[in-house]
């Protein structure tokens, strides 16, 4: 059985917190991601009290924090900028724990495929003590996925020896920059894997990450080079996605982003009936394939990906 909980990143409401908050509960959300790079639930403004003032606000609706996200915008590609980097890293994870999660989201930048490359060296060097850090407060710092391959994550991941520094498993990320298959990045980045994110996209041409992330100076162009979509209409397949996820043994949260659009509220509540009915439907066909039933609504293992295929093939189910 699927056994995945919902989230949803808060920012994404572009509501004040506490109407996010309750938003989240009400569109069936389990937990909620929020950042803590700025504003008022930064570690130097969410201060004494507020902390546990937060926490209960958010424990009051029912939710649970599943991580925080202290992407600071900077990457850890500059090594005269990094101690400061890595101290209000250190901070945001410290926030982290108190906060009753311990997991921090973060980008580091892009990870060159070649490991002699000099900012190759470091991205390690930072992030290995980003991982002691984590570890000695059994906590992770996650990567999120995209800038790079998840082949070449992997082998960055592998030379640090810990899982302090881990993974954030941001599908439409890797569709949209690197054009990575995300059903193979889970499968290569299995014993990383702490937190995902549930995003949709396309990409519609080749651009170098280094250009993407801002990395180097590039050409303003007429058109994005990719587009990022509601949930179930891109171009990652979630029936295949959750399918590895839950074979590799994850069983933590989809935490719904939305970054983009004029109606954020409907496309996470959208997003999120999009997971619960997958979620259910899956778990429906395994229950009958176990039982040997043979009324299936579909055949074989031919399921749908887009959103609308699947919400009019689960309504009978749901009602």
């Amino acid at each position: 059985m699927y056994d995945f909980s919902i989230g949803v990143m808060l920012e994404s409401f572009k509501l004040p917190i506490p109407e996010a908050i309750k938003k989240a509960k009400e569109l069936g959300a389990e937990g909620i991601q929020v950042y803590a790079t700025y504003g008022e639930l930064s570690p130097h403004n969410l201060v004494g009290a507020k902390r546990k003032e937060f926490l209960d606000m958010v424990k009051s609706n029912g939710l649970v924090i599943s991580a925080l996200c202290g992407d600071l915008g900077k990457g850890f590609h500059d090594s005269a900028k990094n101690p400061e980097l890595i101290e209000e890293s250190k901070r945001i994870l410290d926030l982290a724990k108190e906060l009753e999660t311990n997991i921090v989201t973060t980008h580091i930048g892009v990870v060159p495929s070649d490991p002699a490359n000099e900012r190759y060296q470091i991205m390690q060097e930072a992030c290995f003590k980003l991982a002691q850090y984590a570890d000695f407060l059994d906590a992770h710092f996650a990567i999120e996925t995209g800038p790079e391959e998840s082949a070449v994550l992997k082998k960055f991941l592998d030379g640090l020896h810990s899982t302090g520094v881990a993974v954030n498993m941001d599908p439409a990320n890797l569709v949209m920059v690197t054009g990575d298959d995300p059903v193979q990045a889970v499968y290569n980045l299995k014993d990383y894997i702490v937190h995902t994110h549930a995003k949709d996209g396309r990409r519609n041409y080749y651009r170098a990450p280094e250009e993407v992330y801002g990395l180097v100076e590039a050409e303003m162009l007429a058109s994005p080079s990719f587009t990022e979509l509601p949930l179930g209409t891109g171009n990652v397949d979630f029936a295949a996605y959750l399918k590895a996820l839950d074979e590799i043994g994850y069983h933590g949260f989809l935490t719904v982003e939305r970054e983009v659009g004029d109606t954020p509220e409907k496309d996470i509540q959208t997003a999120v009936e999009f997971l619960q009915k997958l979620i259910f439907f899956i778990n429906y066909i395994r229950k009958c394939k176990k039982r040997k039933e043979k009324k299936l609504f579909l055949k074989g293992d031919g399921l749908p990906r887009r959103s609308a295929d699947w919400l009019a093939m689960t309504k009978p189910l749901t009602e």
